[in-house]
């Protein structure tokens, strides 16, 4: 094959293992066979429906095969996949897809009205919708609800319609593989564009560091539209031609029985999902014997949920990275997660990470125990983001290192610690929001003075945003209204949780918020503790 990108991992994979499942979702099992086989159709069908190389194909929905077909299909084709998060709003789905210049949307028959109306005005006007109760069910078309929108073709008729033999379009390890959409500090989201390279190379590093086979059963209880989910689980699993159990939502009870049921060697998730998991009243009696691998990203897991897993026998792999690392940058490995708690561990064995400090001219290396710019380096590291050339320009120093914008710091044997963030993203239960998009949101309202939003504790996501608000002089706003002018134009989970209204905003003498004081402040009276 002319193909090495990741398009090719099916084909390459099918005459070794054919016969062994590769996806179970529900009580369907599809098979290297199969997977390999609907993937090539669906490759020519889109072929056939005008997708040419380097095109845009977006999916919105959540873990499905389909999914997956659809991005093995755009490697195939040499098109570039493009996953949306099904909590975005209507005008948030439009945006990334007129941003990246989608050509078609694929997308789940449950979420056609987002879809109708996300891809309104947009280049999508081609719609796939795949019935995912059954693959041959009864479709409707969705109804054509935007002017100028066309009714959606049915997802098991568009791969029926393809040729079962996979096109050979030279694809290399620089091409485009994907776009995924990171929230931007300035309240645009950015297209992260990763290569087919940085893909591959990352899942070398998963499957090195985390020690993964072809007998690992990998269950998938976070969506695949999240970089890290798909790239540190699903992907290194499938290259090594392991099975993957698709969730479509993640619930504790029916996770223990899965694990139980299918043997899962593997599961991956955030601080809140091992929580609920191990507060659940199954969770004494669910046989676990089976877990060998519990990968966990977005904070460090609590001491109290490392008891509860080690009294299983259980251990976590702790890690850092971001979208723009395809996502892995640091792991900590199980063995060292109580002599090292907090930390987010070392280095992927093909990533570099240093820590730049910034006090120094020439940002030359911190001291370990010292605090400085986390930058990254290696194979699995974007080369740009999708039509940001500045955006790209101000992300990499003149050495080529990656600036995460997040502060952090390197004990003596070389773990990295996370101190601060410099962008001041909040992560509630795994998703990264950040408080320039929510705040230019509620100053549309003409009653806002100025606003700042916040990450303030959770006990069940971790953090949540809080919106701090100066409100201009003699007007009135509840809290109630602030929310209700976000709902539809941001993802819920993006919308303050909480708000606090305050006579006074705490600046700097150079006039900018300061956010450490407006953590001290208590919602109640707006007053500093």
């Amino acid at each position: 094959m002319e193909n090495f990108g990741i398009g090719s991992w099916l084909q390459r994979r099918r005459p070794k293992s054919g016969n062994k499942t590769a996806i179970i979702a529900g009580d369907r099992e599809v098979s290297y066979e199969q997977l390999a086989e609907r993937s090539a159709r669906l490759a020519n069908a889109l072929r056939d429906r005008g997708v040419a190389r380097g095109d845009r194909v977006a999916y919105l929905g959540e873990n499905d095969p389909s999914f997956l077909e659809t991005l093995f299909a755009c490697g195939l084709a040499g098109a570039v996949f493009v996953p949306l998060n099904t909590r975005l709003a209507p005008p948030e789905i439009q945006f990334q897809l007129r941003d990246c210049g989608a050509v078609l949307l694929v997308h789940a028959e449950s979420l056609s009205d987002l879809a109708v109306r996300g891809a309104g005005g947009t280049g999508a006007v081609r719609r796939i919708a795949v019935d995912e109760a059954a693959p041959t069910g009864k479709h409707d078309g969705g109804a054509a609800a935007v002017q100028g929108d066309q009714p959606a073709e049915r997802y098991e008729d568009v791969v029926a319609s393809g040729a079962n033999v996979a096109p050979d379009e030279p694809v290399g390890l620089d091409d485009g593989a994907m776009i995924l959409y990171t929230s931007g500090t300035t309240g645009h989201p950015k297209g992260a564009l990763l290569t087919h390279g940085n893909i591959t190379w990352n899942c070398i590093n998963v499957i090195v560091d985390f020690d993964f086979a072809s007998t690992d059963v990998a269950l998938m209880i976070s969506p695949m539209f999240h970089v890290a989910s798909l790239d540190m689980g699903v992907l290194p699993t499938l290259l090594k031609g392991g099975t993957v159990v698709l969730e479509a939502r993640f619930d504790p009870l029916r996770t223990l029985q899965l694990i139980e049921r299918h043997r899962a060697t593997t599961i991956s998730g955030v601080p809140t999902t091992y929580q609920m998991l191990c507060e659940h009243p199954a969770w004494e009696t669910t046989d676990l014997s089976s877990l060998n691998k519990l990968t966990c990203g977005g904070s460090a897991v609590p001491l109290r949920v490392l008891d509860a897993y080690e009294k299983r026998g259980l251990h976590f792999s702790n890690g850092y990275g971001m979208t723009e690392t395809a996502p892995g940058a640091t792991t900590l490995p199980a063995a060292r997660s109580r002599d090292k708690a907090g930390s987010s561990g070392l280095p992927h064995f093909f990533t570099e990470v240093r820590i730049a400090d910034l006090a120094s001219p020439d940002t030359e290396p911190a001291a370990p125990g010292t605090v400085g710019e986390i930058q990254i380096k290696g194979p699995n590291v974007i080369h740009e983001y999708w039509n940001r050339p500045d955006s790209t320009a101000d992300s990499y120093t003149a050495d080529g290192w990656f600036k995460s914008g997040d502060m952090g710091y390197k004990d003596g044997e070389g773990f990295v610690f996370i101190s601060d963030r410099l962008k001041d993203m909040i992560i509630s239960g795994g998703e990264n929001i950040y408080p320039a998009e929510v705040e230019q949101a509620i100053t549309e309202l003409e009653a806002v003075g100025s606003v700042a939003v916040i990450g303030v504790p959770d006990e069940k996501w971790g953090e949540v945003p809080r919106a701090v608000v100066l409100l201009r002089e003699g007007a009135q706003l509840s809290e109630e209204q602030l929310r209700a002018h976000l709902d539809g134009r941001l993802a819920r989970y993006k919308i303050p949780k909480s708000v606090v209204f305050v006579d006074e905003m705490p600046r700097t003498a150079s006039g900018k918020i300061r956010k450490a004081d407006l953590r001290k402040l208590t919602p109640a009276n707006g007053q500093l503790q």
